[in-house]
């Protein structure tokens, strides 16, 4: 999800009758009413992406390159893959950026990567989720200084598993973080040991983003409407979109695997700007 000029551009997963996933574009002039487009942006064509297809998709656009982090599947393994474009109509394959199964402290798959924006000391940073030999599904940190080429920055998770909370079972990135004057926001989505998927946040030090600042304690949002709580997947809410607009945020979420959904959240104009 992007705002790129007077348009909203959404990029949302979707599957055909046997279940593989591709990429589908939207677009939209109010961030709220969409239009689709009829073809896919990007299906599974490359070898690591055959067999399950091309799924959580983050958007980000540096300079005038527009960069997609995005799963690809190829039935066996999950792993974070990249493309860019000049125009978000024709895709370039970079390949895959954080491989499966090997890692200072992976062991299995790679989704979900969530780029900062703003270089920091010639890097660019990355929040990702992978899996440790101890427990699956928590969050890394990766950098690069080409946004191509990507290395773990920590032998383990940045933001692990928490027993006993929301988000005691998955920690995911959501949206690309946006850097405040507080330090680095990240929106996170939890899932506890039921799988319900609740949205959290964590704030990282904008001169080091392997440190953890601060982190919420309860989530902010939660599965409530009934096509949030049924769907392919019931009980979930999963915010990957982000777009800020003066005091307003639009946060852009799945709803039970099924549905797109957008909740608005307003800064108080008592408190401080970022």
């Amino acid at each position: 999800m992007i705002k790129d000029g007077e348009r909203y551009v959404m990029l949302y997963r979707a599957q055909d009758a046997k279940g593989t996933s591709r990429l589908g574009m939207a677009v939209s002039r109010d961030g709220v009413h969409f239009a689709r487009e009829p073809g896919p942006a990007l299906a599974p064509e490359a070898e690591y992406e055959r067999g399950g297809g091309v799924e959580d998709p983050r958007l980000v656009k540096i300079g005038a390159t527009f960069y997609l982090t995005y799963t690809a599947y190829d039935g066996k393994n999950a792993q974070l893959a990249l493309a860019t474009s000049p125009d978000l109509r024709k895709w370039e394959r970079r390949g895959v950026i954080m491989p499966a199964n090997v890692g200072r402290w992976n062991v299995k798959w790679t989704k979900s990567g969530a780029i900062l924006t703003e270089p920091m000391g010639g890097r660019y940073w990355m929040y990702y989720m992978a899996d440790a030999a101890a427990g699956s599904d928590q969050m890394g940190v990766a950098y690069s200084t080409d946004l191509r080429r990507w290395t773990e920055a920590l032998d383990a998770p940045v933001l692990g598993r928490r027993p006993g909370r929301f988000d005691s079972r998955v920690v995911e990135p959501g949206p690309p973080p946006v850097m405040l004057r507080e330090g680095i926001f990240l929106v996170y989505n939890g899932a506890d040991d039921r799988l319900v998927y609740r949205t959290g946040w964590a704030l990282f030090d904008r001169t080091d983003p392997t440190r953890v600042l601060a982190r919420s304690d309860e989530p902010v949002f939660a599965p409530e409407r009934d096509w949030e709580r049924a769907g392919q997947v019931p009980n979930v809410v999963f915010v990957e979109g982000l777009v800020r607009e003066g005091r307003r945020w639009l946060f852009y979420y799945g709803g039970a695997d099924k549905h797109v959904g957008v909740a608005e959240a307003v800064i108080d104009k008592r408190r401080p700007r970022p």
